[in-house]
């Protein structure tokens, strides 16, 4: 079963983000779901909101959003982050274009 995944991280901007993206992806940016080095994902979105930023995720399922935690926890931890916990519940309908 899939299940939506959002990350809210008060008081920060694009940088934390960006910092992710440059560790997970080796340098080489995220425009895919293939430049993860997990699979599983299938649709991303992050933004800024009212106070911080937030990072929304549909993953195929619990398991493989649990794969992709062991390869991201350390990254945000040693970013200064590694309290952060997200927000995961089962998604009723997925539609990808």
């Amino acid at each position: 079963m899939a299940v939506i995944v959002t990350f809210y991280v008060p008081g920060v901007g694009p940088e934390l983000y960006d910092s992710c993206i440059e560790r997970l992806t080796a340098g080489q940016g995220f425009t895919s779901v293939a430049d993860l080095p997990v699979p599983g994902l299938l649709s991303h979105a992050s933004g800024p909101v009212a106070g911080g930023w937030r990072v929304t995720d549909v993953w195929e399922s619990i398991e493989a959003f649990e794969a992709f935690g062991k390869v991201l926890g350390p990254i945000i931890a040693d970013l200064g982050y590694g309290d952060l916990q997200p927000e995961v519940g089962p998604a009723h309908n997925v539609v990808i274009r």
